[in-house]
């Protein structure tokens, strides 16, 4: 005798349990929706269904010698340069075959102001909105890792929203906190997260210097300048840091336009 013919000979009564059963599994399922697939971990599953249906970023298409403003903190600045002009944002300009300007201002973030301007925020509400840059680099900032989280990502948003009305012709690339210091702090590592979510919420794209390992153990002295630069990229620390962005921004234009989530969706 098969298992069909067995499952069609229950008695009666054993198929009126069954429907029973599976009437009140319904309106369990019905009345309790949170108790769907299990999961132990529910932020990283609501965060997998969003972005089932973000789209992901475009890929980067800079016209012939690209217009480029690096907004940014004292790296942006090129401090412990042997000149400011030095720094990797100045640098950067050759190696996109175009020009850099470049806003930097020490010690300051999208919530700590600087040692020569305010906060992130002021700053983008002075610039010239006549710059029309194709391309907007905004870098950092670590200086913001001791503010802590309350308040963060909004002040982010509200400056990525200011930014983005300035010069809503441009393409906005954020380029993430690199790390001073190793092993990578929690505050600088929390900045980092937050940045890339949130540029990931607005299908931008987003660099991260720390999950890419661009300063390592093996390499942080020949980068960091732990003496006279106070834990800033040396002068060859700069050029290296300039090359790094120039090979991410063009891996960006190589990039396949699809869903983010799915199989081929380029890493954010």
């Amino acid at each position: 005798m098969t298992a069909a013919s067995t499952r069609r000979r229950l008695p009666l009564a054993g198929v009126t349990v069954a429907v029973i059963l599976a009437i009140a599994a319904l309106v369990l399922g019905i009345l309790r929706p949170w108790s769907g697939a299990p999961s132990s971990d529910p932020v990283g599953a609501a965060a997998s269904n969003d972005s089932a249906v973000a789209i992901a970023p475009a890929p980067l298409l800079l016209p012939e010698d690209p217009t480029v403003l690096v907004f940014g903190d004292s790296w942006t600045y090129g401090s412990a340069a042997t000149e400011p002009t030095l720094g990797y944002a100045y640098v950067l300009a050759d190696l996109l075959d175009g020009e850099t300007i470049v806003n930097g201002v020490r010690g300051s973030g999208y919530l700590k102001p600087g040692l020569d301007g305010p906060a992130f925020g002021e700053r983008i509400a002075a610039l010239d909105p006549g710059l029309a840059p194709d391309l907007v680099v905004m870098q950092g900032s670590i200086n913001d890792r001791e503010q802590g989280a309350a308040g963060y990502r909004e002040a982010v948003d509200a400056a990525w929203d200011a930014m983005s009305a300035k010069y809503p012709d441009a393409t906005i690339v954020i380029l993430g906190p690199a790390p001073h210091e190793l092993p990578v702090g929690a505050g600088t590592a929390r900045i980092d997260v937050d940045l890339g979510e949130l540029a990931a919420a607005r299908g931008w794209w987003y660099i991260s210097p720390i999950a890419d390992g661009w300063i390592s153990t093996q390499n942080y002295l020949s980068v960091i300048d732990v003496d006279l630069g106070r834990r800033h990229p040396s002068t060859d620390g700069h050029r290296y840091l300039a090359e790094k962005v120039a090979a991410a921004l063009a891996e960006l234009g190589d990039a396949p336009v699809t869903e983010a989530g799915s199989e081929t969706a380029p890493e954010q």
